[in-house]
């Protein structure tokens, strides 16, 4: 079997969107923008390109995505990418990024999204301040 895997890093440009299917699974679709900045080496000035993509989240990571996820937050998405071809509005042809996922990470802080399972714990909380006495 071959298949591709594909990892993006950015932002939800919209609060996902929960749908169930007939046969009672869950799908959650929502779109990632991933900006990439640089230099004009020509004339010294800030460029940046964003590209989006269409993700869908199946079963229980699509529940998941549903409940703590929202329009601004940062994620890692790791799926399968396909281009999908369409007419846009001006009658022009165009192409979108689909993207399903296949794993979700939740980044940045969860204040981001209103996580609060777990009791408050931080990921990224400092050591403790006596780390010296731990026996190993």
């Amino acid at each position: 079997m071959t298949w591709h895997q594909t990892i993006v890093v950015g932002n939800l440009g919209r609060d996902p969107e929960l749908r169930y299917l007939p046969s009672g699974v869950a799908v959650c679709d929502f779109s990632v923008a991933v900006s990439e900045t640089w230099t004009d080496r020509q004339s010294n000035e800030k460029r940046e390109k964003t590209t989006w993509y269409r993700v869908s989240a199946w079963g229980p990571l699509g529940e998941t995505c549903s409940r703590y996820l929202a329009k601004g937050r940062q994620v890692m998405v790791v799926g399968t990418v396909e281009a999908r071809g369409y007419t846009n509005n001006a009658g022009e042809s165009a192409a979108s990024l689909e993207l399903r996922a296949r794993d979700v990470r939740f980044l940045g802080n969860r204040s981001d999204s209103g996580y609060s399972e777990g009791g408050g714990y931080d990921d990224f909380a400092p050591p403790p301040d006596d780390i010296g006495d731990i026996p190993f």
